[in-house]
């Protein structure tokens, strides 16, 4: 149509220096910034009510950032496949990785009933508060429901639209596009999963396993690295160990993340810390708490994990959460996390690696995992 600005975001500039994968954060965000203006003006194009109402807020979201830790990973991966010189590729596929973490964060906390994300407001939430602020009819919840689906759906398209880009930029753009149709695919296998593992009131360690190797362990680290690696052309053995190092990593920050969803600090997380045990989310912790309460006839533990017919009220909430200290599983989960780092560094070693990108890697698993990492002598 005439007048509308083009919707292909202009290249980012390139960046020649080195850059660890810690460093990659902040032009990353810079990529990620240029994407959202370009995005936001062709949005203002189409229908301004749209883009002030929809797309500015789904903007602020991805802008209040996070750890941009699928970026670093992704970046780690083309550096450990000898990735070097101009690394905008791999900056627009982090940039696309921020976006389709947004998707799955909107989409996420609406499935969940999750009130808060980064520190404010949960997107839904903030949609139903302006529906009433402005006096609609109708359902100021559903309306924030139904909003934010659509803006998880545009976040979708905008990483889509990013990673499709990079693709057809780059001698490597089919195999970099065939890890990315395969990580979502996973993405979504690994929230209906979840989603059915509490309709099934599920206490099975295998499910909560599969959940979280679908839903965090692919696509938090494993395809991060293979995406990155891909773009610097590596070989079938380089991406299959890579996918192994983050698969063990990533199931690994899945267990830490359950832990901060039981245990955490919502000053130091953005988010409550009480929303897994208060809805019983299956998780590996409360599987194991189950098995190790029912192996010790600990009826008081396996009372207060059992499922209820309605959400837990605060003080069965504290009773879960004494009950996962009491069964000895936080310890467990701990140790846990502990054996899937050193197996992920171990992985990521026979990459061959440059032992300063093994480092760099070994930083980022800590990051992800709580895990003190090794000292560098050790990882190198």
């Amino acid at each position: 149509m005439p007048g509308l600005p083009p919707v292909v975001a202009p290249p980012a500039e390139l960046v020649d220096a080195p850059l660890t994968a810690s460093d990659a954060g902040t032009p990353v965000g810079a990529v990620l910034q240029q994407v959202l203006d370009e995005r936001l003006r062709h949005c203002r194009a189409v229908d301004p009510v749209f883009a002030q109402e929809l797309a500015d807020r789904l903007a602020a979201l991805v802008g209040r950032g996070g750890k941009r830790l699928r970026a670093a990973f992704a970046h780690c991966g083309w550096r450990a496949a000898g990735g070097s010189g101009d690394a905008t590729a791999v900056l627009r596929t982090g940039a696309a990785l921020e976006l389709l973490q947004a998707c799955a964060l909107v989409h996420d906390d609406v499935m969940d009933g999750s009130v808060r994300r980064r520190g404010a407001p949960a997107l839904h939430v903030e949609l139903a508060r302006a529906h009433q602020a402005a006096g609609m009819h109708g359902g100021a919840e559903a309306f924030g429901t139904s909003a934010a689906v659509l803006a998880g759906d545009l976040a979708l398209a905008w990483a889509d639209d990013l990673l499709t880009e990079t693709a057809l930029g780059t001698p490597h753009g089919r195999c970099l596009h065939e890890e990315w149709r395969a990580m979502r695919t996973e993405m979504v296998a690994g929230q209906y999963r979840d989603l059915r593992a509490e309709a099934t009131r599920s206490s099975s360690a295998d499910e909560a396993l599969a959940v979280a190797t679908l839903k965090s362990a692919l696509y938090t680290v494993a395809r991060p690295l293979a995406l990155g690696a891909s773009l610097a052309g590596a070989d079938a053995s380089v991406l299959d160990t890579l996918r192994a190092a983050g698969r063990c990593a990533g199931l690994a920050f899945q267990l830490r993340d359950d832990l901060l969803g039981a245990f955490g600090d919502p000053e130091r997380t953005g988010k409550p810390a009480d929303d897994d045990l208060r809805s019983r989310k299956l998780t590996y912790l409360l599987s194991v708490a189950l098995q190790l309460s029912d192996a010790a006839d600990d009826r008081q533990a396996a009372a207060g994990l059992a499922p209820d017919a309605h959400p837990r009220s605060g003080h069965a909430v504290r009773r879960a959460r004494a009950a996962l200290e009491r069964t000895g599983a936080r310890d467990l989960v701990e140790a846990k996390i502990e054996e899937l780092t050193d197996l992920s560094l171990g992985h990521f070693e026979r990459t061959g690696a440059h032992p300063a990108v093994r480092q760099e890697f070994a930083s980022l698993v800590h990051r992800a995992t709580g895990v003190a990492p090794r000292r560098a002598e050790e990882v190198a």
